[in-house]
């Protein structure tokens, strides 16, 4: 089995080579209109924005940064497949413009624009950023009426293109069985809410580029790939950034399409790509595998066989339910690059768990969970 990825400088407001309706999968993260690290980004492209925070006029350069990304959005729409899903991770601001300190809704601007292009809209995951700040308030401190709660939280936007993704085929629905997740993985991924992902701070190398860059942790892009996405779908990011995106879709056997305005990161992105890349993918491969181990050994333990009515075909594990007997995760074997835009990653089936707890659990061949 194979997957290509393409990463590709220009801007996200006009996707040349990405066809109509040829993506099934969006997952982004795009510059935060009145966050002040990327005010040279969108002045860069639109010189009202700096005449705008330069006359101290937050609204107007709110709306002008928006205007930007709602060309970024129509192009979204416009690629990806019917019954396609765009997952955009965004953070509202806050901010003083002369003396006056509000909330900038990014999100809500987002999801307003997209609901005007025809997405549908489905309940969004709210991820909860850790902060080891001591102080939990803006503002004036314990005197009322002039405190400011604190901003810990980010947005991920989950719209549909169209009504519901259908399989037709034999093929096309093995595909989907075989890129189900575990039931446990269910009822933590589909939670409203995410607390348990850490931010991803800027370790670049180079100085101009961390400073342009807002990386999200690989989970939240992988999560939402295996959620969202099958096998041997395409997966595009408009806003690629340090390539985390590209990474996830590796990893979970998808294909992609990334886009950077910043040519600065293409360094970067190789180096990401380029260190420990299959050893870091197998390291997540194998902790899905072994986590459900462990999940079926605890659940046993507290509950007795009760709930495994069903064995997985390809590791011979138990599972909860009939849609995890498919399920199949590919080890990534190598990544080359096939040319200079463009990368081909192989996988192949490895019948084993590595399980530090349990030295080698060796599958098929029945593994024992007690």
């Amino acid at each position: 089995m194979q997957s290509t990825h393409s990463i590709r400088y220009g801007t996200a407001t006009a996707l040349q080579g990405v066809g109509d309706e040829s993506i099934d999968l969006v997952v982004t993260s795009p510059p935060y209109p009145m966050i002040e690290m990327w005010d040279e980004v969108f002045s860069q492209q639109c010189e009202g924005v700096k005449d705008a925070l330069g006359s101290g006029d937050g609204n107007q350069a709110f709306e002008l940064m928006h205007g930007l990304l709602d060309r970024a959005w129509d192009e979204v729409y416009r690629v990806l497949k019917p019954g396609g899903f765009a997952c955009i991770n965004v953070g509202d601001a806050t901010r003083t413009i002369q003396d006056h300190f509000r909330l900038y809704s990014n999100h809500a601007r987002i999801l307003n624009h997209c609901l005007g292009l025809g997405f549908s809209n489905l309940p969004a995951l709210i991820w909860r950023k850790q902060t080891n700040a001591p102080n939990k308030f803006l503002g004036s401190g314990m005197l009322p009426a002039g405190a400011y709660v604190t901003l810990e939280h980010e947005f991920i936007l989950v719209l549909r293109k169209g009504g519901k993704r259908t399989c037709s085929t034999l093929s096309e629905k093995l595909r989907r069985c075989q890129s189900a997740f575990f039931w446990e993985e269910r009822n933590v991924w589909f939670s409203d809410v995410w607390w348990d992902l850490k931010g991803t701070g800027q370790a670049l190398n180079h100085k101009e580029a961390r400073q342009r860059s807002g990386a999200f942790p690989f989970e939240l892009p992988y999560r939402l790939v295996n959620m969202y996405s099958m096998k041997g779908d395409t997966v595009l990011d408009p806003f690629l950034g340090t390539g985390t995106t590209t990474l996830a879709a590796i990893t979970a056997a998808r294909n992609s399409i990334g886009i950077e305005i910043d040519e600065k990161l293409s360094g970067v992105i190789d180096d990401l790509l380029a260190r420990g890349m299959v050893d870091r993918s197998n390291e997540r491969v194998r902790k899905r595998l072994s986590d459900h181990v462990a999940f079926v050994r605890e659940r046993e333990r507290t509950h007795g066989s009760e709930g495994f009515n069903h064995r997985n075909k390809n590791y011979d594990f138990p599972v909860m339910t009939k849609q995890e007997v498919e399920i199949k995760i590919e080890y990534l074997k190598s990544v080359r690059r096939k040319r200079p835009d463009t990368l081909v990653a192989e996988y192949e089936d490895r019948q084993c768990l590595d399980d530090a707890d349990s030295n080698s659990l060796f599958v098929p061949g029945g593994i024992s969970t007690r």
